[in-house]
């Protein structure tokens, strides 16, 4: 069963290579589930065009950039196998490339795996960082959320499971039906992952049902949930309905302290990454976790 921290926050897990070398994540979700975790994450790159990561955000100056990038299983069918072991715990992309998938595509997965696991997905998304990797998927890398923005609306549309059209700048289709439906309704939680644009916020309002930050800075996590409450009044939208999950980076938010200082900013959860690197590795670890921070 899923347990809280004493100040009630959700804390989930986060692989970043959900691979059978690294740990098969049918046996890590389950243990996360069997331990109270509440959801567990995958991350998403589908190629990486060569010299493309210098500028990833996750690696510091002079360092090289790390082999995971490069290894990424694909997040919907790594959490299918996940979904498979497991009942209850949430299952998150963290985070889907949308400029990078085809919507109708991605709109007949999500549902998909909605469908087998019961109403278990997160939909966490972002726009990406690797230019050379967005165009040569099909994004426009330049107007990537505004690409984002109208690519959810059509996942939207079908998620319905009516007969929808669709004529728009970047996805133009006649009447199609897309089934089955995904068993959360209307469709999975839709999270925006952010690393500083304050124009997440809006769009959080607007079109989203939560907020995914990928930071350590406690002040942004506050400042970003007076925000988004601030503009959901304005919206007439219930600022509660609004999830706050912080996606922590590697090394931070592993104790029950530090998890009492992220609650204090109004967050509603917290993604901890792990760090292990073999499956039995990750399974003490998350012992450990466990042992930490409930």
């Amino acid at each position: 069963m899923a347990k809280k921290t004493k100040q009630g926050l959700s804390v989930g897990v986060f692989q970043i290579m959900s691979d059978m070398e690294n740990g098969d994540p049918a046996i890590i979700a389950k243990c996360a589930e069997d331990l109270g975790f509440t959801s567990y994450w995958v991350p998403e790159h589908t190629v990486i065009p060569e010299g493309s990561t210098d500028l990833y955000v996750g690696k510091k100056p002079g360092e090289p950039s790390p082999d995971y990038l490069f290894k990424m299983p694909d997040p919907l069918i790594a959490l299918a196998r996940a979904s498979v072991t497991t009942r209850t715990i949430s299952l998150g992309t963290g985070v889907s490339l949308i400029p990078e998938r085809n919507p109708l595509l991605t709109a007949k997965e999500v549902a998909s795996l909605d469908h087998y696991s019961g109403g278990r997905v997160l939909f966490g998304i972002g726009g990406g960082w690797n230019e050379p990797e967005c165009r040569v998927m099909g994004g426009d890398f330049a107007h990537r959320w505004t690409q984002t923005t109208e690519s959810i609306a059509v996942m939207k549309k079908l998620w319905t499971g009516e007969y929808v059209e669709h004529q728009g700048r970047y996805y133009n289709f006649p009447p199609v039906i897309c089934l089955p439906r995904p068993a959360r309704r209307p469709h999975p939680p839709i999270l925006l992952g952010s690393v500083g644009s304050p124009l997440v916020f809006k769009r959080t309002v607007e079109w989203g049902d939560g907020w995914l930050p990928f930071t350590a800075d406690l002040q942004s996590m506050a400042h970003g949930r007076a925000e988004i409450t601030r503009l959901a009044k304005a919206a007439g939208r219930d600022p509660a309905s609004i999830d706050v999950t912080l996606f922590s980076p590697t090394g931070y938010f592993r104790t029950a302290a530090e998890l009492a200082e992220l609650a204090k900013t109004g967050a509603n959860g917290g993604v901890i990454w792990l760090q292990g690197t073999t499956e039995a590795a990750l399974i003490d670890e998350l012992k450990e976790l466990a042992a930490a921070v409930f």
